[in-house]
């Protein structure tokens, strides 16, 4: 599958670089002081030793608004879509490796059946160092390894409760889609959520950026 780069125009529609923040200090501590799976990735939405550092205040103040927000990771080993899932707030995304980001659009998700193409998807390299911002228009996962047996480590910022327990609904509709608190995800049918009760939402091929083996 083809990669973008997150500087080409095309990522706009997805949403922008963070280039005037210094990650340096963040990066250290997520490489030092967060744990890599053997595989598998592991997610943790709210981390104190992400959150006392002082670019979270930054973060919360200049991108957020003032508005709370919770800072956490995602750290692991990747190279298969799986589920899209969107949030009704930006997410804010630091890398400490090279990983590639699968992205859609929620304005594609078919209304009547609450359904999506994932040949639609997009896959951008995002280097090393680097900080973005997902629009809340924006479908996206976990990050998938940009090179074959290297893990990753990735700084999370969203609203605070965002992926929090899900509240209690009749699912019908899009709730059928909520899988947690500012949390809707679609599962492709051939992925382990799907398996564990996931909407199933996910049409087409489940896309994997390389081949295992």
């Amino acid at each position: 599958m083809k990669s973008h780069n997150i500087y080409e125009k095309k990522f706009q529609n997805y949403g922008r670089v963070l280039s005037e923040y210094d990650f340096t200090e963040l990066v250290n501590t997520l490489r030092n002081h967060t744990p890599l799976p053997e595989s598998g990735f592991v997610y943790l939405s709210s981390c104190k030793e992400l959150e006392s550092l002082t670019i979270f205040s930054e973060l919360q103040n200049r991108v957020f608004g003032g508005m709370p927000m919770q800072l956490g990771y995602c750290n692991g080993y990747n190279n298969t879509l799986n589920c899209l899932e969107y949030h009704t707030c930006s997410e804010l995304c630091v890398m400490a490796e090279d990983v590639v980001l699968l992205l859609g659009q929620r304005s594609d998700i078919d209304r009547t059946d609450y359904t999506y193409d994932a040949g639609k998807a997009e896959a951008f390299f995002v280097p090393a160092g680097t900080g973005i911002e997902l629009y809340a228009t924006t479908l996206h996962y976990a990050p998938c390894n940009a090179h074959a047996g290297q893990g990753y480590h990735v700084a999370n910022g969203l609203l605070l409760g965002t992926n929090g327990q899900c509240p209690a609904l009749d699912k019908k509709g899009e709730d059928q889609l909520l899988a947690g608190c500012n949390k809707w995800l679609l599962a492709h049918p051939d992925s382990p959520e799907a398996g564990e009760g996931a909407f199933i939402g996910l049409k087409g091929q489940n896309i994997r950026i390389y081949q295992e083996g």
